[in-house]
């Protein structure tokens, strides 16, 4: 009898087809939904999560992907592990672990950064000598019984160990890796748990294996697994986002049941694990990809298991290259895109069918599944061939581009000179990042016009109400440099994405970014271009309303790129430059309309790093260049910003400082000024903005607090080369925190201004 292989996932979309939990987080910070019916709501989604991939034919149900906020954050609430400075009493309940996530009256909350290159975000933990780990049994357990009542098979999956401690926050002076014993001991004690359960099996993510650890987080890995295999429960080590294939030595005789590879971002370091595999271990394949909505080749996907199918037989498992959480829910609802180009997709659920047909495939041979192998088949080709994936004039414009299109008039030194001529503005000049809030007026003026309901006429008339009543409030508390407000935008990629020709998009395709937050990335399909004018109307409309100077707004090649879900039969490379090409027309046309400041957000920047340090060179190179390709063609006079937002920079300052943006805005309030020191440090040339408070959170902080962390920056910034903002758009924010905390800012501003020589 032929051995049969077995699949899974790692984990599943969490905010539900219709973001079912989205809309119950938010009713319950609002006071709407009491904690037990928010639990209520969570629990219906796990279920009907954890029935589809019984109905798909997975072997296991994952369980422990599930999240109110952010899946490493529960880890901490899970060991107790919450800083001192909330008050929280050595557990973390659901209130603790909303607070911890958005902040208190009398605390910030915890930082936030992206996860690896994903525009998902996670709750930085925070550690030190005083931290406890002690095993919270109200967190995961009560999930994991949900799932065995239901009758499941159960894979339980949570961070790694290692993961969770490399990427917390330690105090100044403090080894993570002391802490190592003391967490050892939690999960020791959720592993026994969860054995007592009749768990099946253990999968312990440990992504930053994909970085460039030091040799003593290495050693590491070796004491974690040998530690944790005595707790008696087969573990799945899991790692994904990049290759490990320098690892493959050691991570054979480490003391694990199996491994999880990603075959989708690193396809040539399987040859190093098939060789001398372990007869007593799994190998986790993933081939389907976790990343993308594109349709898999599912046959060139069973040609890559040939072989570890001829080697491992049931050892193997196959697998999506990492949690599904970065894609949609379920391509079926998107009745309204293209058929054609809905043929060419897969969401979540449809990835799960794709993992069935593999299954079928490697267990009962082709034949038994010729008709969906020839589908996709049939899907990709139709995708390689179509003319809409193709613009030769557009192609021809990149390949023309030289270094003169890379370049301002002049330097730094000298546009400073000519822009403070023009601009006037005085020193420690205010403004904010571009948006302001997106009231249920605004939401509702634009869904009736979409839909048809309002003619032109009278949504342009609305967004022109909004921008005067954003002009007059911002001229109201004094701020410097205005902005229009961007009523009219949906979202800071979609948006733009649909004026461009090459995209398409999706009515129900969301993805979680952080908490609540949920975005709809447009999708690359083609090659792009610009055909009109995206902002200028908008930009031009509101100059008209004030003296003081307003600032265009567009989003950067990078950020267009990566908060996309992109083609995948094009180099990024080549479709971020016809992005900066489709931006530097608008940059153009906002300068001629008058438009003296223009702002290019970029805070995909550290983003799209590469996880290997070996290959920063060559992405930094194009991403660059792509930058100041959208930038550069303006007047000396005309400042150029950008603002980017959740990310460490100290490690590519150079790269930030080779943008050669005049401004740059970057998030400094979570970390307190932190993320400043390295500009410091760095010399960085050019003017800077960090942020005084954290638009993420609800909380309006003090004026003793903004002051202090001004404070801190005009120690290490000269005020002339120092703006005052938020640390990013106000769009999430309500009115009255937004007025009162902007309030403050300028307050804040005004007196530090009066104290300068």
């Amino acid at each position: 009898m032929t051995a049969s292989i077995a699949t899974h996932i790692l984990g599943f979309p969490r905010i539900g087809a219709r973001r079912e939990l989205k809309a119950a987080v938010e009713a319950h910070w609002q006071g709407r939904l009491a904690a037990d019916e928010l639990h209520c709501v969570a629990a219906g989604l796990r279920a009907r999560h954890w029935a589809q991939q019984k109905a798909a034919g997975l072997d296991f149900v994952t369980v422990g992907d599930f999240a109110f906020y952010d899946h490493l954050h529960n880890v901490t609430a899970l060991f107790s592990a919450a800083p001192e400075r909330f008050g929280l009493g050595g557990t973390v309940d659901l209130a603790g672990y909303f607070a911890m996530a958005r902040g208190t009256a009398q605390q910030p909350a915890l930082a936030m950064k992206k996860w690896f290159d994903t525009n998902y975000h996670y709750l930085v933990p925070e550690i030190g000598p005083r931290t406890t780990v002690k095993l919270d049994r109200g967190w995961l357990l009560p999930e994991v019984r949900e799932a065995l009542a239901l009758g499941h098979q159960v894979k339980v999956a949570l961070p790694g160990p290692l993961t969770w401690l490399w990427l917390a926050a330690a105090e100044p002076g403090f080894d993570k890796l002391r802490l190592l014993s003391l967490l050892l001991n939690g999960y020791f004690a959720l592993l026994s748990e969860l054995a007592q359960l009749g768990v099946r099996w253990v999968q312990l993510d440990e992504p930053v294996l994909s970085l460039d650890l030091p040799p003593d987080w290495i050693a590491a890995y070796g004491v974690v697994y040998r530690e944790l295999a005595g707790a008696g429960l087969p573990l799945l080590l899991a790692s994904y986002f990049g290759g490990v294939a320098e690892h493959a030595a050691w991570l054979k005789r480490l003391p694990i049941a199996g491994l999880h590879l990603d075959l989708v971002r690193a396809p040539g370091q399987l040859d190093a694990f098939l060789a001398d595999w372990p007869a007593d271990k799994v190998l986790s394949l993933g081939v389907i990809d976790g990343r993308n909505l594109w349709r898999s080749d599912l046959s060139r996907a069973l040609a890559s298991l040939a072989a570890a199918r001829a080697r491992l037989g049931e050892r193997l498992w196959v697998s999506a290259s990492c949690s599904l959480l970065h894609v949609p829910h379920d391509l079926a609802q998107e009745t309204r895109l293209d058929p054609r180009i809905r043929s060419w997709m897969a969401f979540a659920e449809q990835k799960l069918g794709e993992l069935a047909v593999l299954k079928r495939a490697l267990n009962e041979g082709e034949a038994a599944v010729a008709e969906p192998l020839q589908a996709a088949a049939t899907a990709i080709e139709d995708r390689r061939n179509a003319p809409s994936t193709r613009r030769d004039e557009v192609r021809a414009r990149v390949a023309a581009l030289n270094e003169r299109d890379t370049q301002r008039q002049s330097a730094f030194a000298e546009r400073i000179a000519a822009q403070q001529a023009v601009l006037q503005l005085p020193k420690l000049p205010t403004t904010t990042i571009g948006s302001f809030p997106q009231t249920a007026e605004i939401r509702a003026a634009r869904a009736a016009f979409k839909a048809g309901k309002s003619g032109e006429a009278d949504y342009v008339a609305a967004m022109q109400n909004e921008i005067r009543f954003v002009v007059d409030r911002q001229e109201r508390l004094g701020l410097d440099v205005l902005v229009h407000g961007e009523p009219e935008r949906n979202d800071m990629v979609e948006y733009f994405g649909e004026q461009l020709d090459g995209y398409a998009f999706t009515q129900f395709g969301w993805v979680q970014s952080y908490g609540s937050r949920c975005v709809k990335p447009p999708v690359i399909y083609g090659d792009v271009s610009r055909p009109k004018a995206m902002t200028v109307e908008w930009s031009r409309y509101a100059q008209s309303l004030t003296s003081r100077p307003m600032k265009g707004m567009l989003s950067g090649p990078l950020t267009m790129l990566f908060w996309s879900f992109v083609r995948d039969d094009l180099p990024r490379r080549e479709v971020a430059l016809q992005l900066a090409l489709a931006l530097r027309d608008e940059v153009l046309d906002l300068e001629a309309a008058g438009i003296r400041l223009i702002q290019i957000d970029e805070p995909t920047i550290r983003e799209g790093l590469p996880l290997k340090k070996a290959d920063w060179p060559e992405y930094l190179d194009w991403a660059v260049r792509a930058f100041r390709i959208t930038a550069a063609g303006v007047r000396d006079e005309t400042q150029i910003h950008t603002h980017m937002c959740y990310s460490e920079f100290n490690d590519i300052l150079p790269a930030i400082a080779a943008l050669d943006a005049d401004v740059i805005t970057i998030e400094t309030s979570r970390s307190r000024m932190k993320l400043l020191e390295g500009f410091a440090e760095f010399r960085y040339p050019n003017d800077i903005g960090p942020g005084l408070y954290d638009i993420h959170s609800p909380r309006v902080p003090a004026a003793d607090e903004m002051s202090e962390l001004l404070q801190r920056a005009l120690e290490v910034v000269p005020a002339e080369r120092l703006w005052v903002n938020p640390d990013c758009g106000l769009k999430t924010r309500g009115w009255p925190e937004t007025e009162a905390a902007l309030k403050t800012m300028v307050a804040t501003a005004r007196a530090a201004r009066a104290n300068l020589p």
